[in-house]
């Protein structure tokens, strides 16, 4: 964590200002005599010195020679006929960069792409068609509609390709791109053209607001003898407040008579791993909920003490290929402690951590910085969770709002 903290010079007196004063003029005289030390040879001096004062260098053979890059650029202003943004070319190179690593979670964002994350992150999604979408089957597909959307109204279903948006390609790009072009000024018209059954459909909506809360609760009957006797708790992202909405939600559930929980992580593709340790705390008292690797070392993450309000209630986590990173350390730490029964179908494969670094200029990398792992030492990095049953749900239960997943989780 940055330490943003400043410490204020006293006021000196006299004598520190004449101690000061002898300091500087030492200080002064050895700065010379490291200057023309390092005027005669910069490299061997960093590396001749630097380990005796404990910093880390890299050997010439981790150096990167950046001439062919500079090759490039000039080449292209000799002979490119137009004009060359010299800042796009800058862009362009550090996100290219980024991306030949391989790794999709890896990722360079300007400052206008690092806005729209953090506003995704915190459900701040602006104004929209109101689509859940995510990557199924090699494509970006939508995974379900919001109530009362445009996309709804317009007749977009479930399983529907994204194709083009404003006639514009982006069947090759990540959700996070497309879900950037379907945003917009509240009021504003987007052309959104999908792909069902092999034919394109082109739905022409006005943007609105989207309310995306990160966890919502409502109260069954199960055993539909008139009384609800069963939470339903929804997640949509691991918000920084999730884990809180959720303990405010439970502090209830005695008074209004609750004995069994459903919380529902399917199409929730994750979001702060602090917030799913939060949420683990309301079953698992004290004890490791998952483990962090990165290189030779590890890192264990408790569960807060004395804080497991859940701990002996019955309880079903829903779960789909759609359910990913902080979600799956939710599933795969009750399933492992044996706190829950994990219904749906296998999640994501999403075993890594990203650190969010922030750069100049209010860019932003997001690089995978770490594995994790489940209590009893488990990847799921793209196997995923395996439910303890398995119940499939199609498109066409989507649309026709049906819930089979959901009917089982009742049933159990």
């Amino acid at each position: 964590m940055e330490d943003n903290s400043i410490t204020l010079a006293k006021e000196q007196t006299p004598k520190t200002r004449k101690i000061a004063l002898g300091d500087s003029i030492i200080i002064a005289a050895v700065t010379l005599v490291i200057g023309v030390v390092i005027g005669i040879n910069w490299n061997s001096f960093v590396g001749g010195i630097a380990p005796y004062l404990g910093f880390k260098t890299k050997s010439s053979a981790d150096s990167v020679d950046w001439s062919p890059l500079d090759e490039v650029y000039t080449t292209l202003s000799l002979y490119y006929d137009g004009e060359i943004d010299k800042s796009k070319l800058v862009e362009g190179a550090k996100a290219g960069l980024v991306a030949s690593l391989g790794d999709k979670y890896t990722v360079y964002m300007t400052a206008t792409e690092n806005a729209d994350f953090q506003n995704s992150l915190h459900g701040e999604v602006g104004s929209g068609v109101g689509i859940v979408m995510a990557e199924r089957d090699g494509y970006i597909r939508v995974v379900r509609t919001l109530p009362d959307n445009p996309a709804r109204k317009a007749g977009i279903l479930a399983g529907d390709i994204l194709y083009r948006v404003n006639d514009e390609d982006v069947y090759a790009m990540t959700a996070e791109e497309i879900a950037n072009k379907v945003r917009g000024p509240e009021g504003s018209e987007v052309k959104v053209t999908v792909v069902r059954d092999n034919q394109e459909k082109t739905f022409t909506m006005k943007r609105e607001n989207i309310n995306n809360v990160s966890a919502d609760l409502t109260y069954l009957d199960t055993d539909k003898d008139g009384k609800n006797d069963t939470a339903y708790i929804l997640t949509t992202r691991f918000d920084t407040d999730t884990g809180t909405k959720v303990r405010e939600f439970a502090q209830f559930f005695s008074r209004d008579g609750i004995k069994k929980v459903i919380l529902d992580l399917r199409d929730n593709g994750g979001g702060y791993t602090s917030a799913a340790k939060d949420l683990l705390g309301l079953w698992i008292d004290g004890d490791i909920v998952y483990t962090q690797k990165t290189g030779g070392s590890s890192q264990n993450f408790y569960a807060a003490r004395s804080q497991a309000i859940l701990g002996s209630m019955k309880t079903i986590v829903l779960v789909n290929e759609a359910t990913a990173s902080a979600s799956e350390i939710v599933a795969g730490a009750l399933k492992d402690y044996g706190k829950a029964t994990i219904v749906g179908t296998s999640t994501y494969g999403k075993g890594v951590v990203q650190s969010l670094i922030d750069l100049s200029n209010n860019s932003l990398l997001k690089v995978t910085s770490a594995h994790w792992y489940t209590p009893k030492g488990s990847s799921i990095d793209q196997t995923g969770i395996t439910p303890d049953v398995e119940v499939k749900r199609s498109y066409d239960d989507i649309n026709s709002n049906k819930d089979p997943q959901l009917d089982k989780a009742k049933s159990l």
